[in-house]
């Protein structure tokens, strides 16, 4: 009924659709879109071919990784675009949680995705959807059939990768930062306003979703266990997608200098962009256990509404 309904108002979502007035959320998210290491191509389009390869066609996606933000999805997409099968965007799109892309219409969507063979299967990530109260919505009434894909963190540390990575990106852009305690603590208590911790959220955010789809349609990706061992993950994911098994240990190595799993294809290695990776800056002990504490409860509530449990601390 929910996908049924917002099918029947989607003219009027996208005719009426207002540009979005949470500036600095915006900004956040569209930090989660990095660069790629130059010089060695790979299956994710980038630019547009001049003269697409005959038989392959723009087709909505047949999967989507819906987040979570700063949770490993960039490093999936690229480990599962070694797949033969798979024809991977090349840039996250915001068209589901953007009111002023959604207002361009699914054409538009349509056409930034890209070419791909009839036997492939096109997928798309924006981790923003994730956290998205429309997003959920709006996937559905697009295809309510359509194949999730969700990778998580433990959410404490992704609170911290998130503040890092707006940490650096301020410092680059010479705007003035805070440390992470001051935006972690306000008046002695933990600042659970703080959208880094919002978005750690994982059961709120989960139960927007599951009135859209059964949870069987969405796979949970356990990001802390792809960043140790990524090849059993692909596998679980490769099974979902009904792909037959192609990725294989050979296609990953681990790199001493930084520290994480590079990918192996083709004849070809890469890295992900220096921006992944980036040390922690240390947090005060005392805070941190606030942190983990109050994620504690909001964990449990999580692992019985998903049926399963995670290594979190």
């Amino acid at each position: 009924m929910a996908c049924f309904l917002a099918s029947a108002f989607l003219l009027v979502l996208q005719t009426y659709a207002v540009p979005p007035d949470f500036v600095q959320d915006r900004y956040d998210i569209t930090l989660d879109s990095v660069g790629l290491d130059p010089g060695l191509p790979f299956n994710i389009s980038g630019d547009e071919p001049s003269h697409p390869s005959p038989g392959t066609s723009k087709r909505a996606p047949h999967s989507i990784i819906i987040g979570v933000r700063k949770g490993g999805t960039r490093a999936l997409l690229e480990m599962l675009d070694i797949h033969p099968e798979v024809a991977a965007a090349a840039t996250e799109v915001h068209f589901f949680d953007w009111d002023e892309n959604y207002a361009k219409g699914f054409e538009w969507y349509r056409e930034l995705m890209p070419y791909s063979y009839p036997q492939q299967i096109t997928v798309e990530k924006t981790p923003g959807y994730f956290t998205s109260a429309l997003a959920p919505e709006r996937i559905c009434a697009m295809n309510s059939s359509i194949k999730l894909l969700l990778i998580l963190r433990d959410p404490a540390e992704r609170v911290i990768s998130d503040y890092t990575q707006v940490y650096f990106n301020r410092l680059e852009n010479h705007k003035p930062v805070q440390a992470i305690e001051n935006l972690l603590v306000r008046n002695g208590a933990l600042n659970i306003r703080y959208k880094a911790i919002q978005r750690s959220l994982y059961v709120v955010h989960m139960r927007n979703w599951l009135r859209y789809f059964p949870l069987e349609q969405i796979h949970i990706v356990d990001g802390d266990a792809l960043i140790r061992d990524p090849l059993p993950e692909l596998q679980r994911v490769e099974r979902f997608l009904n792909l037959p098994p192609r990725i294989v240990s050979s296609n990953f190595y681990f790199n001493q200098t930084k520290g994480f799993y590079c990918i192996r294809s083709d004849g070809r290695e890469r890295c992900l962009h220096e921006s992944k990776g980036r040390p922690h800056p240390a947090v005060n002990s005392t805070v941190l256990q606030q942190l983990r504490s109050y994620l504690q409860e909001h964990n449990r509530t999580f692992f019985r509404l998903v049926r399963r449990t995670f290594d979190w601390q």
